[in-house]
């Protein structure tokens, strides 16, 4: 079958930048007014994507990796603000969660109160949210129930409920819907009210000509109602359990290579079954999202299988992926793929074939660039027209911090790559990687905010390998994106991004 992908249509450029780091008043960002203003912020200044982290809720630890649906958007990502102005949450209650004094998890249990008593009241309301149940019934009733239950058994992992429940006995499911039924409308509240939100910030987005780049993780969490619900599709024994998990061997980012923990697909049963829960998993993202990137696109090629009861990644085997046929599929569903291929660490020449049989772009990463000689694949002499150039990802560290910590080797190699003089410091470096990337014959640049700030290393996001400090950094502000605008306005118009 030809290729029918047609990822992007221009040359353009993006600030990456996840959702819970938009400056604000709450405990984290929100899809709120600042999200529309750092639309706007990138926009005036020539950028025209912005790429943000997976969606979903997450578990305590905040990694947007680990989530408890595939499907679901994150409640913590709500605008309060929002429902106080619908009159379905008390103005005192938004900012006493804003000052602290209430949990926002509270401020949502009383928003969803107002909310369903709004619905009874207003019968067009009421018919816009009847179809939204009915329409994504397919994953809320399932969702909602699972919250509902980690909610009863303090968060505990499902497989660590009764048995009746871990295996999904109907008419214990059945009690359970009905002695839960005012946790599962205030999650049903919370996804409506994610899914207006976002369709309002998409929305704008459009209105600016910003592309919204999502990001979706290739494996689910273990805990997550994907495994719950439709444990067959996943490598968990009767009692729930993991005989075999999911990560990669040593390479750039850990040299214990990482153990991620997620149960491995049965891709012989979603293969069986036309991967139909692939095609609904990527169908309900692309009416998020226009671009999306696969993490870990190798694991479609082949993937790394670790024993259940090693803590690292470091023993395992190489099993081989149905990816020609699950992409084949999506490409029947869909026509087009906007997809773009996470293809960082051990990449071999059979993972580049697939990615190139489905003309699906790669990442070329300049923190990866320096350090080797003129073959490495990430300096921008050898970027392809069909990728990715980026500064670093939200697993690197700053390109500033990163250059501060590199070799004597790294960074000579680096100056003389760029011609740059000995007395250049590390803001000079950081711009002439921007520009770099920015220059690539890429047709997509991204940039992640914080080095469009040149931030140091306290502003790196996230550490692979490493459980403490990940996903809490934020932007004080979006005063400072905006006082660059015009230096990066004009790099994007001297660059045709």
């Amino acid at each position: 079958m030809p290729p029918l992908n047609h990822w992007i249509d221009r040359r353009r450029s993006g600030v990456l930048l996840h959702i819970s780091s938009l400056p604000g008043p709450f405990p984290r960002g929100v899809l709120g007014q600042e999200a529309r203003d750092f639309i706007d912020t990138i926009a005036d200044a020539g950028f025209s994507v912005w790429q943000f982290l997976p969606l979903g809720p997450t578990h305590a630890h905040g990694s947007p990796y680990e989530s408890l649906s595939s499907s679901a958007g994150n409640p913590e990502f709500l605008d309060l603000r929002d429902c106080v102005s619908r009159g379905w949450l008390s103005e005192t209650s938004c900012q006493n969660v804003i000052q602290g004094e209430l949990s926002i998890e509270a401020a949502r249990s009383e928003a969803a109160n107002g909310f369903w008593a709004h619905v009874a009241e207003d019968t067009a309301l009421a018919k816009v949210v009847d179809a939204f149940l009915i329409q994504n019934a397919d994953w809320l009733d399932d969702y909602s129930l699972f919250a509902a239950l980690k909610n009863e058994y303090l968060d505990r992992p499902w497989w660590q409920w009764t048995e009746p429940l871990r295996n999904r006995s109907a008419n214990t499911l059945d009690t359970a819907k009905t002695d839960h039924s005012a946790y599962i409308r205030q999650v049903q509240f919370e996804q409506f009210l994610f899914a207006y939100q976002w369709q309002q910030l998409k929305q704008h987005a459009e209105e600016r000509g910003v592309l919204l780049f999502g990001d979706i993780p290739i494996y689910v969490a273990h805990d997550s109602v994907d495994v719950w619900a439709e444990r067959s599709y996943f490598t968990v024994n009767h009692d729930g359990l993991c005989d075999q998990v999911a990560g990669v061997p040593p390479d750039y980012f850990s040299d214990s290579g990482q153990r991620w923990g997620n149960p491995l697909y049965r891709w012989d049963i979603l293969k069986a079954d036309d991967f139909s829960w692939w095609v609904k998993r990527i169908r309900k993202q692309l009416i998020r999202m226009h671009l999306i990137r696969i993490d870990h696109f190798r694991g479609l090629e082949s993937y790394w299988a670790i024993p259940g009861d090693r803590h690292d990644g470091r023993i395992g085997e190489w099993r081989p992926a149905p990816g020609t046929e699950l992409l084949e599929t999506l490409q029947e569903a869909f026509g087009q793929l906007p997809l773009i291929a996470e293809d960082l660490g051990m990449i071999t020449p059979e993972v580049i074939a697939l990615r190139k049989a489905f003309s699906l772009p790669g990442m070329k990463v300049l923190q990866f660039a320096f350090g080797d000689d003129a073959s490495n694949p990430y300096l921008p002499h050898h970027h392809e027209l069909e990728s990715v150039a980026y500064t670093g990802t939200h697993d690197n560290n700053t390109s500033l911090g990163w250059f501060n910590a590199a070799s004597e080797h790294e960074a000579t190699h680096l100056s003389r790559y760029f011609g740059l003089e000995n007395g250049d410091n590390g803001h000079d470096i950081v711009l002439t990687m921007v520009r770099s990337a920015l220059a690539s014959v890429a047709r997509l640049a991204i940039i992640p905010a914080q080095d469009l700030l040149a931030l140091p290393t306290e502003a790196r996001f996230n550490t692979p390998g490493t459980l403490d400090g990940n996903w809490c950094w934020r932007l004080d502000s979006l005063e400072t994106l905006q006082s660059t605008k015009e230096k990066f306005q004009q790099l994007n118009h001297l660059y045709g991004r």
